[in-house]
């Protein structure tokens, strides 16, 4: 009987940690998700860490999704008078051995012109492309909204941002 519940806790307390994980070639991806954002919100952020357990680097270049008329790689910064700025990046450098994570406050994706409604347990497919692993379908879940903490980029004003007025 105890190695009966033995083995019960163990396939319980075994699993992952994160709901969802992709591997392609050298790269995991681990738990893309995306904080719901408020119903009327124009753009959304997604998050993620990905793992490069091969002897190269990687690069993250693109990504693709239905969920909003742009898809772009971004980097938050904060300048040396507290200003935050949001840019576009060409590419996320993911060396070798390294874990690169994409969350509030640094590099993440950016869903600009959302086609609708992103809501709490949804999942949403996207595509991410790399230099070298090529593309690699993914599914975005959405997270429960944001505490208090975290910037919530659905709520941000991409008009003066440097992605031009389709990205608004």
């Amino acid at each position: 009987m105890n190695r009966i519940l033995a083995l019960v806790a163990a396939v319980f307390l075994g699993g992952p940690v994160f709901a969802l994980s992709v591997t392609a070639g050298d790269l995991e991806i681990i738990h893309p998700r995306i904080p719901q954002p408020a119903a009327s919100a124009k753009a959304a952020g997604g998050f993620m860490a990905i793992v490069n357990n091969g002897t190269e680097a990687d690069r993250l270049i693109g990504v693709e999704s239905g969920i909003a008329a742009k898809n772009e790689v971004h980097e938050s910064k904060v300048d040396a008078n507290g200003v935050g700025t949001m840019e576009h990046v060409d590419a996320i450098e993911i060396p070798p051995g390294e874990t690169v994570k994409l969350e509030h406050g640094g590099y993440h994706v950016m869903f600009m012109g959302l086609s609708g409604t992103l809501t709490e347990g949804e999942r949403h497919k996207a595509t991410l492309i790399f230099e070298r692993a090529g593309r690699v379908e993914i599914e975005f879940e959405i997270d429960p909204p944001m505490g208090e903490g975290g910037m919530n980029q659905s709520d941000m004003d991409h008009s003066k941002m440097e992605h031009g007025a389709e990205g608004q």
